[in-house]
């Protein structure tokens, strides 16, 4: 059997797929290129950059006498994950879409290679010994045939090897923020271009004194500097009310309302979807860690299961903008034991 460890922080965001981008790609040596969701496009920017990251897939497969071929995801992107997320950024939710396409888009066509070499800091063991109990299989129709073939080093290092074999991709940045959106176009402009204006009060929750006025609750995530004009100090967000269509402001980005110790996670995926951890169906739960935000350091936290089977995870130590709509990654020590929505935070 095999199972998934996590061997640094950037394998948590992502640990088990086959997205295909840049200076990793260019080491893990995958043949499929990333989503290529080239139908998404507003006004004259070009959003997703999927030529440019085809060009360098093309140039690395050249220089490493590899095979590629160009696979247009678009429909199955827009229809599974650009729509789901609209409607999610309406309703005031921050949805994670990188998770959706993970889950929906990819798979149906990674799993019928033999094998997939993904990119992906993490790695399996084959061993039939392993400490603690762990079931023997994984999903019969997907981790089986994925390969980790860098899963030993470490992202700077990954950069090195890159370098030496002379990979046009070594230097390149990190890509950063949503990828159908684009590094160069404002996230509030886009969104404007398909989600009606739908104005609503800004409120001081200390004071409950109105401060403005917000054009649509996808503008803002808790946590964020509102950048409220007029205010003597920096105000951030706190809450948003989707009944109302309100904002709620604090002043100072450590006040305890910005802080949550509990957080309610539904449909939990489990990799091993038969052996969940001993104890979490018991009042007092078990100890696992978790993983709220991208890049962060796992959080020491007990975890119970409801009879709806809805995941209380109670941290240790508050949490600092804990967002409905990302994702709560839980682990036990250095295994991925799955990943689910977070609904709602106290």
């Amino acid at each position: 059997m095999f199972q998934l460890k996590r061997l640094s922080k950037t394998c948590a965001r992502r640990a088990v797929h086959g997205y295909f981008t840049r200076a990793f790609a260019s080491e893990s040596t995958v043949n499929v290129p990333r989503k290529g969701e080239k139908g998404i496009r507003i006004g004259t920017d070009k959003g997703c950059e999927w030529e440019k990251d085809w060009e360098d897939v093309q140039l690395v497969c050249r220089k490493l006498d590899l095979p590629c071929e160009l696979i247009d995801l678009s429909r199955e992107y827009w229809n599974r994950v650009f729509e789901p997320s609209l409607r999610q950024w309406e309703f005031g939710v921050s949805p994670n879409p990188d998770v959706w396409c993970n889950k929906f888009v990819l798979p149906p066509t990674f799993w019928p290679a033999i094998l997939i070499r993904t990119r992906h800091y993490a790695t399996k063991s084959w061993s039939n010994f392993v400490t603690g109990p762990r079931p023997k299989l994984l999903r019969p129709t997907g981790l089986q045939r994925a390969l980790f073939p860098i899963g030993h080093l470490t992202k700077p290092e990954v950069r090195q090897l890159a370098k030496q074999h002379g990979l046009s991709t070594a230097e390149r940045p990190d890509s950063v923020g949503i990828c159908f959106v684009g590094e160069k176009t404002k996230f509030n402009n886009f969104l404007s271009s398909y989600i009606p204006p739908n104005p609503g009060p800004i409120v001081n929750k200390l004071t409950g004194k109105v401060v403005g006025e917000h054009s649509g609750l996808w503008n803002f995530t808790i946590g964020q500097n509102a950048r409220v004009p007029g205010m003597p100090e920096k105000m951030f967000v706190a809450a948003k009310d989707i009944e109302s269509n309100t904002i709620y402001l604090v002043p100072g980005s450590t006040h305890e309302s910005l802080f949550s110790r509990v957080l309610h996670v539904k449909d939990f995926t489990w990799i091993w979807r038969d052996a969940s951890p001993a104890g979490i169906d018991l009042p007092e739960g078990c100890r696992l860690y978790l993983m709220h935000r991208y890049r962060m350091d796992p959080v020491p936290c007990t975890v119970r299961r409801t009879k709806d089977n809805e995941l209380n995870i109670a941290c240790d130590q508050p949490q600092h903008a804990i967002t409905p709509g990302q994702v709560a990654a839980l682990w036990d020590d250095d295994w991925c034991l799955g990943s689910g929505v977070i609904s709602a935070a106290s």
